[in-house]
């Protein structure tokens, strides 16, 4: 793991803001959590459906995730109960998010292209390597929180061998894939930018 960036050694309460393309994005989050002793703290932003996850669902609503729906079924109110219930709880925060809703899959290009349109229509920069990020869920997050953090984590994540010699996006590596036994080493690239919560309140001013 190559660690570009500054990740501080101390906890804090924050937003951790990733893209998204595999399973194991979700223990590079686990795994910065760690360096920091905050391994308990995390909770996550889950797209409704894994609520019914076996035994997951359940621990992830049991320990501060929120499970939302997307688009017009976004129930704002919702979440921002939910976050309350923590913040008087003094529950240590950090809250995890996957802005683009789903996985970066070259495999299914209809989302790529979906995605790309969405952009195109509101005038956003069309992305290629990520999809666009749909803001809802992380502008509820600040906003209800803005009292309660103490920055916001910008990751990007990057996984070796996800790009060919032709430049064309392959497949990120998966949880169950990465534990085999005898498998070859990924090398993962990490750029963190942490974002002072000071400079949401100055921008607010």
């Amino acid at each position: 793991v190559i660690i570009y960036g500054d990740l501080p050694k101390n906890k804090e309460n924050v937003i951790y803001l990733s893209n998204h393309q595999c399973t194991v994005d979700w223990i590079i989050a686990d795994m910065l959590a760690i360096r920091q002793n905050a391994l308990g703290h995390v909770r996550y932003v889950l797209k409704d459906g894994l609520k019914w996850l076996p035994l997951y669902g359940w621990y992830f609503s049991q320990h501060g995730g929120v499970y939302v729906k997307r688009s017009a079924k976004f129930n704002e109110k919702e979440m921002r109960e939910k976050l309350r219930t923590q913040m008087k709880a003094e529950t240590p925060m950090y809250l995890v998010i996957f802005p683009e809703g789903t996985r970066y899959n070259p495999e299914i290009p209809k989302v790529i292209a979906d995605s790309q349109s969405f952009a195109e229509k509101e005038g956003l920069a069309i992305l290629k390597h990520v999809l666009t990020p749909r803001v809802k869920a992380t502008h509820v997050a600040i906003d209800t929180m803005k009292d309660y953090l103490d920055a916001v984590y910008d990751v990007t994540v990057a996984y070796e061998g996800t790009v060919d010699h032709k430049g064309q996006r392959k497949l990120a590596p998966s949880m169950t894939g990465e534990l085999k036994p005898m498998r070859h080493a990924v090398a993962i690239c990490l750029s963190i930018y942490r974002i002072d919560f000071r400079c949401f309140e100055m921008l607010g001013k």
